[in-house]
């Protein structure tokens, strides 16, 4: 899931060379909502591995 957000990010920085707007903008909120859905799934398996062990 990170590389999706990567590859937005990546589209994103691309369209705002070319100065395409609203492609730039649509990109950049999916590669935010992939991000912090990774984010929120790395803590919770973060915690899930530290109860596991305990």
């Amino acid at each position: 899931m990170l590389r999706w957000a990567l590859i937005f990010f990546i589209v994103a920085i691309i369209a705002a060379i070319f100065g395409f707007g609203g492609i730039a903008a649509g990109a950049v909120s999916i590669a935010k909502i992939l991000f912090f859905i990774f984010l929120v799934l790395f803590v919770i398996s973060l915690i899930g591995g530290l109860v596991k062990k305990q």
